[in-house]
């Protein structure tokens, strides 16, 4: 299963935000640019649609290795994932916008 790692998220925002402070970057803190993040993010959220989407063809066949709860499941984490998605895109637009209205 494709999970998005809220856990390596929350702490590259820490590092982001101590290094907008000026401070020194924690060793511990792994560098990836925001970019590859939201790519990777992206990569597992139209994986795990394209998994529901094999898995409700397959029941829809017959197949008799899947279920319908496995069906539905599949079906569901994929909506959620979707949902996030799309929230953290209107969060995104709304900061960029906020950004680009400041008085300079």
């Amino acid at each position: 299963m494709n999970d998005i790692n809220v856990n390596s998220v929350l702490m590259q925002m820490r590092a982001l935000a101590v290094q907008a402070q000026g401070l020194p970057r924690p060793a511990e803190t792994p560098t990836a640019n925001f970019s590859s993040l939201m790519k990777t993010a992206l990569d597992q959220v139209n994986a795990m649609q394209q998994n529901a989407a094999t898995m409700a063809e397959a029941f829809e066949r017959g197949s008799k290795e899947v279920d319908v709860a496995q069906v539905m499941v599949s079906m569901q984490k994929a909506n959620i994932a979707f949902q996030a998605t799309t929230q953290v895109r209107n969060r995104l637009i709304s900061a960029y916008q906020e950004i680009m209205n400041m008085p300079v």
